[in-house]
């Protein structure tokens, strides 16, 4: 009986110490930096930057199990790695599920590699089988951060909840916020009564499609490339009607046709690139950016290879060109996807690079402001309720 006791106290302490260690070691190797050189960061950038209310409309640390009130040596993102960037609203985004041998041509919907990683790092067993779950889950962890956060993380529901952050960060720099936002709405499990329970818990943003089809539509990278299905659009119009945030990132072009049709509000691409400078299967064709800046929406740039094709300021600062050249500068955002998965050639506290690589493209104090943050946070005060 004492071999067996002991033998079952090794096994729990061996699989503890794998619960701990593996998914840090996972996120070290998916969450790294690209190795480049970054150009020098001017004083008029860094005087610019300051002064800036960022918004970034995409990362995913809630996927991980780190203390996002502590600063980690390691991913992307955490509050005080906001603070340091000068953030002042960050999107987080709840991720539920990705296939197996996740690419960006085509993937099927029979697989799932986070059902490992939730097991792994000891998610409640609720989430082990539920996406709904999953992103219920999420949500709360940024709550509890929130509320442990000692007034410096605050986490943005409303209208007025955004009006009030805003005017206790114009005196006091070293606090941030967050939105709720959801990266495919396969977790509502086909149940329309479930965006319900995600409005509730806090979500204001939610993207239809991630990395395959799924009940609403077709994905970039699925198998149908379909557009909205019947239950898409009664999803869409639920969204609408409770005040949250469309978003097609992800999405086929025939499910982004779809949705600038039926939309009646300004629809959002939280993260991703546009094909006229980095050709690639989520990227944007020249017609949908035409038809979000008529929509009234916003595309956030991202900052990885597959988003921009050159991993530098410039090559970020090439798409934000492009895309105030067909839709306006007030249609253009950031969409970093930190933590998602991809290597930017900075974290989270090195956004004042974007800064100096807009300045350097030749665009203006006022424009920069608008792509830095002032754009996103017209289209998050005209949706919240």
């Amino acid at each position: 009986m004492r071999k067996l006791l002991l033998g079952l106290t090794l096994l729990a302490g061996l699989l503890a110490g794998v619960s701990i260690l593996l998914p840090s070691m996972l996120e070290k190797r998916f969450n790294s930096i690209y190795p480049t050189r970054l150009p020098a960061v001017s004083p008029d950038a860094r005087r610019l930057h300051e002064s800036l209310r960022v918004v970034d409309l995409h990362a995913d640390p809630l996927l991980w199990n780190r203390d996002l009130l502590k600063r980690s040596d390691y991913g992307h993102t955490d509050i005080p790695r906001l603070i340091e960037g000068n953030v002042a609203l960050q999107t987080f985004s709840a991720v539920t599920k990705s296939p197996r041998g996740q690419n960006y041509e085509r993937n099927a919907a029979d697989s799932d590699r986070i059902t490992d990683l939730v097991i792994a790092q000891r998610w409640p067993t609720r989430t082990w089988d539920s996406l709904l779950e999953r992103a219920l889950f999420q949500a709360r962890k940024l709550q509890d951060f929130a509320a442990e956060g000692d007034g410096i993380f605050s986490i943005i529901e409303t209208r007025a909840d955004l009006d009030i952050y805003l005017a206790r960060r114009a005196n006091r720099s070293n606090i941030t916020a967050g939105l709720l936002s959801i990266e495919g709405l396969h977790c509502l499990e086909a149940e329309l009564g479930n965006l319900e329970k995600l409005h509730a818990a806090g979500y204001r943003m939610m993207g239809l499609t991630h990395f395959f089809d799924n009940a609403l539509g077709g994905s970039a990278h699925g198998l149908s490339g379909g557009g909205l299905t019947a239950f898409g659009r009664q999803v869409i119009q639920r969204m609408e009607a409770l005040g949250i945030i469309v978003d097609v990132a992800h999405a086929a072009p025939q499910m982004v046709s779809d949705v600038l049709d039926l939309a009646r509000n300004p629809i959002v691409v939280s993260h991703g690139g546009v094909q006229g400078t980095c050709p690639g299967p989520r990227n944007l064709s020249d017609e949908h950016v035409r038809r979000i800046g008529s929509n009234g929406g916003i595309i956030g740039i991202g900052y990885w290879d597959a988003a921009i094709c050159e991993v530098s300021p410039a090559g970020i600062a090439r798409a934000v060109r492009h895309v105030a050249e067909i839709a306006g500068i007030e249609h253009v955002a950031l969409g970093s996807d930190f933590d998602g998965a991809v290597q930017p050639p900075f974290d989270t506290t090195g956004l004042v690079h974007v800064t100096q690589g807009l300045l350097s493209a030749g665009f203006s104090e006022a424009q920069i402001r608008m792509v830095m943050g002032e754009n996103a946070l017209r289209i998050l005060r005209g949706a919240l309720r």
